[in-house]
C-alpha cells in the first residue's frame, strides 16, 4: 500500500513559535513538495483556487441523511451528490484509491477509481496533499466494510494547502497554538467546533430570554471620554477629528443607566469590553459581557432573574439544566444558595484565624483593619470598613 501525504508530525513547518509558515529561504522539504504539486496542477490547466463549486450537499448533510441507510437501499436509490471538504486522509492501492474529506463537522470517505474518473481528475488525485480542499461529484454507496462512501465520478480541485497541518493524527495539543491560531484547532480537533456552536446558541438563547421579558437590546459607545462603570485599566486611543483622547470601554454600565434615566424600563446589551490587563487562556483583555437593567426592582428580583436566565439558557443549549465539568456535575436549576459577601468573609476569616469573627467586627473600621492585618491583607490608609471587607473577600474567598 502506498500512503500519500507527508510525515506524521508536521508541526515544524509553523516555525519555533507557531506564528506561521517558514520563509522561502528556510522552508522545509514538505513546503517545497507542496509548491511543486501546486505548479504541477497549474501545468495541467487547473485553477488551484477557483471561485465556486456548486455543491448540492454538505458532508454533514450527507452523513446525517444516510448514516442509517443500508447497502441495498443506497444501491436502489442511486443517490447522486456534489459535496466538498478538506482532505484529511489519502490512501492509494493502484487503481482503487480513497480520500477522507471533512466539512469541519463530519467526515466521509471518497472512492476514486482510475477507470471511473477522467485522466486529468486522476492526475489531480495524485497531486493531492493533506489539507487540500476538493469537490466531489458522484454516487453514495457503502463499501464491503460498510463504510459510507461517495463513488467519485468527478474530482474538482478547490484549494491548495501549502503549509502542512500540525499533528494531524493526534489533534492540536499545544495550548498556545490552539488559542493563537483557532483555524488550525478547528481543522485538526473535531471537538473545537462545538465550542463555537455552543457559544453561538448561548448568545441566541440569552437574547430570546430577555426579549421575551420585554427587554430592549441596545448598542452603546465603545469609545468613551471617561473610562467608567468598573475598576479596570483601559486601553487609550485618540479621536483625530475631535482632538480628544478616548478610552475603549471597560464596561457599558454608564450608558445603559442613562437609557434607564431616559425611560427605557428594561434594557440589556451583549457587548465587547476591553481591559488593558493580564492575559492567559482564561483571561482575555477583549471579552464579551452581558449587562442588563430593570426599573422598579431590587437586587433580590435581579438575583431571581439571573437564576431563571441560567436555567433557561442551559436547558435551551444543552437540553438539560445540568452539565458535566471535568468529573463533576453542575446543576443550574434554581434556587441557588444565596450568601452575603460579609458572611462569606466572616466564615473565611474565622477559619483562617482559628477564632470567631463577627459581622459587627467587619463593620467596624478598626476591628476589620486588625483582622486584615492578621490574615496578611494590605490596606490603604483611607480605606473604610466596606473597602477592607471587600479586600478580604478578594483574598480569602
Amino acid at each position: 500500500m502506498r500512503c500519500v501525504g507527508r510525515s506524521v508530525n508536521e508541526t515544524d513547518d509553523w516555525g519555533p513559535t507557531g506564528d506561521g509558515p517558514m520563509t522561502h529561504a528556510g522552508e522545509s522539504d514538505q513546503l517545497r513538495q507542496r509548491r511543486e504539486a501546486l505548479e504541477a496542477l497549474e501545468a495541467l490547466g487547473i485553477d488551484p483556487y477557483p471561485h465556486r463549486f456548486p455543491a448540492t450537499d454538505t458532508v454533514s448533510a450527507l452523513v446525517d441523511a444516510h448514516c442509517q441507510t443500508d447497502t441495498a437501499a443506497l444501491d436502489e436509490q442511486q443517490v447522486q451528490t456534489a459535496t466538498a471538504g478538506r482532505v484529511l486522509a489519502i490512501r492509494s492501492f493502484g487503481k482503487a484509491n480513497f480520500l477522507v474529506i471533512s466539512d469541519g463537522r463530519a467526515r466521509i470517505q471518497v472512492y476514486v477509481r482510475k477507470d471511473a474518473v477522467s485522466e486529468r481528475d486522476f492526475a489531480v488525485f495524485g497531486l493531492l496533499d493533506l489539507g487540500d480542499i476538493v469537490g466531489i461529484e458522484g454516487r453514495v454507496f457503502r463499501t464491503r466494510t460498510n463504510e459510507l462512501t461517495v463513488w467519485a465520478a468527478q474530482l474538482v480541485f478547490l484549494a491548495k494547502c501549502l503549509v502542512p497541518l500540525p499533528e494531524k493524527w493526534h489533534g492540536l495539543t499545544d495550548v498556545e497554538t490552539r488559542y493563537r491560531q483557532r483555524y488550525l484547532d478547528l481543522i485538526v480537533n473535531p471537538t473545537a467546533r462545538g465550542v463555537f456552536e455552543t457559544r453561538s446558541r448561548t448568545l441566541a438563547a440569552i437574547r430570546s430570554f430577555f426579549n421575551a421579558r420585554g427587554y430592549l437590546e441596545v448598542e452603546t459607545p465603545m469609545m468613551q471620554a471617561v473610562a467608567g462603570g468598573a475598576l479596570a485599566r483601559p486601553f487609550v486611543t485618540y479621536h483625530n477629528a475631535l482632538d480628544l483622547p478616548l478610552y475603549l470601554r471597560i464596561a457599558p454600565e454608564l450608558y445603559l443607566k442613562r437609557l434607564v434615566v431616559g425611560g427605557i424600563a428594561r434594557v440589556y446589551e451583549i457587548n465587547r469590553n476591553f481591559r488593558n490587563e493580564g492575559i492567559s487562556t482564561q483571561h482575555n483583555p477583549e471579552f464579551t459581557m452581558l449587562e442588563f437593567y430593570e426599573t422598579y426592582s431590587d437586587y433580590h428580583a435581579l438575583m431571581t432573574l439571573t437564576e431563571e436566565l441560567l436555567a433557561a439558557v442551559t436547558a435551551e443549549v444543552l437540553g438539560a439544566t445540568e452539565c458535566a465539568f471535568g468529573d463533576a456535575r453542575i446543576s443550574f436549576a434554581p434556587p441557588f444558595a444565596r450568601v452575603s459577601l460579609r458572611e462569606l468573609v466572616r466564615q473565611a476569616a474565622a477559619e483562617r484565624l482559628g477564632r470567631e469573627v463577627t459581622a459587627a467586627q467587619l463593620r467596624d473600621r478598626a476591628q476589620v483593619g486588625e483582622v486584615a492585618k492578621q490574615v496578611g491583607v494590605d490596606i490603604s490608609a483611607g480605606a473604610g470598613a466596606g473597602s477592607i471587607t471587600l479586600e478580604l473577600f478578594e483574598t480569602l474567598c
